[in-house]
């Protein structure tokens, strides 16, 4: 007759984060529960609780894990332009399903909380952490691209947030079209490029 070898540390850590992620893609926040999450990691509400004393404590270590985990890759092509559509194609490719179906399945925890997509950013971002977009306006500054001026995170960041927008007004994958109307017509005008 074998025992079956109690889990603990990262073994376990990962079980429960793994269950927590799939409860929360397929029942949402209001599925989101100690009991469902114990029951599909195989351990007890208890061994949850002393993890995670607080059900937002499971829920942004379960975002962490299987989502924020996976950062935008930067480009570095040497042209604001091309890397600000890069920048918005990386997150597009691969990501627009579950950015859509996140943004969806959290709606219930951000009335309960209070809060709102970029509280959840901002607790989730190391700090000092500078955005992809903060990076790449540097990087054109330093090639006299842009001027040295003081610009607002707003606009800097602005191509991201109008991409969540089309994102989720449409629940659609953005366009390679859409994506350079936001860089040519919105963003780089705004932010006084050179042509």
């Amino acid at each position: 007759m074998s025992l079956k070898t109690r889990r603990r540390g990262t073994e376990l850590e990962a079980a429960i984060l793994d269950a927590a992620w799939e409860i929360l893609v397929e029942r949402g926040y209001s599925g989101f529960t100690y009991e469902a999450i114990a029951a599909l990691a195989g351990t007890s509400r208890p061994v949850l609780y002393r993890h995670y004393p607080q059900r937002e404590d499971l829920l942004l270590a379960a975002v962490k894990k299987h989502w924020w985990s996976q950062p935008i890759p930067v480009p570095d092509t040497g042209s604001l332009r091309e890397d600000a559509i890069g920048y918005l194609t990386n997150a597009v490719d691969g990501r627009w399903r579950v950015m859509t179906f996140i943004g969806v399945q959290l709606m219930e925890y951000f009335r309960e909380t209070g809060t709102s997509f970029a509280d959840l950013r901002d607790k989730l971002r190391p700090p000092g952490q500078v955005s992809g977009f903060e990076t790449m306006v540097a990087r054109a500054v330093e090639r006299g691209e842009l001027t040295a001026a003081t610009r607002s995170p707003r606009v800097v960041n602005l191509p991201f947030d109008l991409l969540r927008h089309d994102l989720f007004m449409t629940m659609r994958q953005v366009s390679p079209e859409s994506i350079a109307e936001i860089v040519d017509a919105v963003w780089l005008p705004l932010l006084g490029a050179r042509p």
